[in-house]
């Protein structure tokens, strides 16, 4: 007679131990990105953020006049389907013409090194969206292919850290800030990943794309990237 065996799923975020205890914690912030066109005024918009207690950032669209990015975030999902649905079927972003196939939303997640899971998870990303400092940003999804996921892991691990160097050296550098979200299963296009990135200048931002396609994991892993949305902040909530 076969016996099924039970499977132990573990869900949540693990990292390296800290203070000698293993960190593992089931809260990651989920960051979701909705596109409109149509705001020839922008003042009833921010009226209306500033009532609503949400925390957001509203960028202008630099490739459309009338556009506007609008970015929510929440360790609760359900916030996008209650408040942040009920906020823009009412006031002012009704009345705009919403982009769906610009939306993107994703959850932050752990590559197993970070010192501090939880300010990785849940204080960086928000830090910077909302950094006054950094307005420019640029967001995008992309798709790995199937061929990456079949790679042993340490071929994967040393991909991975090519790419994370010359992330640090721009950071270092406060040239562009990153956003790495994840969003398997959570994206219609069936994307892997959404990035923000963000910074003072939005040339820096535009030259750590470029630099990034000569990588290998860019040059031969990936399948697709794209749409882009580039905006500059001219509201964001308090940090």
């Amino acid at each position: 007679m076969n016996q099924s065996s039970k499977v132990d799923i573990d869900v949540r975020e693990r990292s390296v131990p800290r203070g000698g205890e293993p960190q593992a914690i089931n809260e990651r912030l989920f960051m979701q990105l909705q596109v409109f066109t149509g705001a020839s005024r922008t003042g009833t918009l921010i009226e209306a953020l500033e009532a609503s207690g949400l925390e957001a950032v509203l960028y202008r669209d630099l490739n459309d006049p009338q556009g506007v990015g609008f970015l929510t975030m929440s360790t609760d999902p359900g916030h996008f389907a209650t408040r942040v649905g009920d906020f823009l079927n009412g006031g002012p972003f009704a009345a705009l013409v919403r982009r769906p196939e610009m939306v993107m939303l994703g959850r932050s997640y752990a590559m197993g090194y970070e010192p501090d899971l939880k300010s990785w998870l849940l204080d960086r990303p928000r830090r910077h969206v909302l950094e006054r400092a950094w307005p420019w940003a640029i967001w995008y999804p992309l798709r790995r292919t199937g061929a990456f996921a079949a790679l042993p892991g340490d071929e994967q691990r040393a991909i991975l850290a090519e790419h994370a160097r010359i992330g640090r050296a721009y950071g270092e550098g406060d040239l562009a800030h990153d956003i790495r979200l994840a969003c398997h299963g959570l994206d219609e296009h069936d994307n892997d990943f959404v990035i923000g990135l963000v910074g003072k200048e939005l040339h820096p931002l535009s030259h750590v794309v470029q630099t990034m396609r000569g990588t290998r994991q860019t040059s031969t892993y990936i399948r697709s990237m794209g749409p882009f949305f580039i905006g500059r902040a001219f509201w964001q909530s308090p940090l």
